[in-house]
């Protein structure tokens, strides 16, 4: 599961969540990411990302999203998507979120292009 593009990223995330498979959700992202688990809070690196991802998958979400690149130069990638999701709460009632991202990815040595910034909420949050 590599991504061979920019928009790769949001699909095979959006797979990965759907599916549960918290391993391949961590590989989408480079070892030293951001990521923006709820608004105004950020985390930093693999572990702190398997944590708040873990909590997302407990609720088994269901997620659809459209992805766009909005700029790339080189080997990095701006990205923005619309997304929806619907998954179980912490205290076991039914949650929806809605949202528009924006990410920052980078093509790897590889290839395969990794998350180096993930804003599920968006710049605004």
């Amino acid at each position: 599961m590599a991504a061979k593009t920019p928009e790769d990223t949001d699909r095979l995330f959006v797979e990965a969540l759907n599916a549960g498979r918290i391993d391949d959700l961590v590989a989408l992202y480079e070892p030293n990411a951001t990521l923006m688990p709820s608004p105004g809070k950020l985390v930093t690196g693999s572990a702190a990302i398997r944590e708040s991802l873990g909590q997302f998958v407990a609720g088994k979400p269901k997620m659809s999203l459209s992805a766009k690149l909005v700029a790339q130069s080189g080997d990095l990638a701006v990205l923005t998507a619309k997304w929806d999701l619907s998954m179980t709460g912490p205290d076991g009632k039914p949650a929806h979120m809605t949202g528009q991202s924006m990410e920052v990815v980078r093509r790897q040595r590889d290839g395969q292009w990794l998350f180096v910034i993930d804003l599920p909420f968006g710049a605004s949050a």
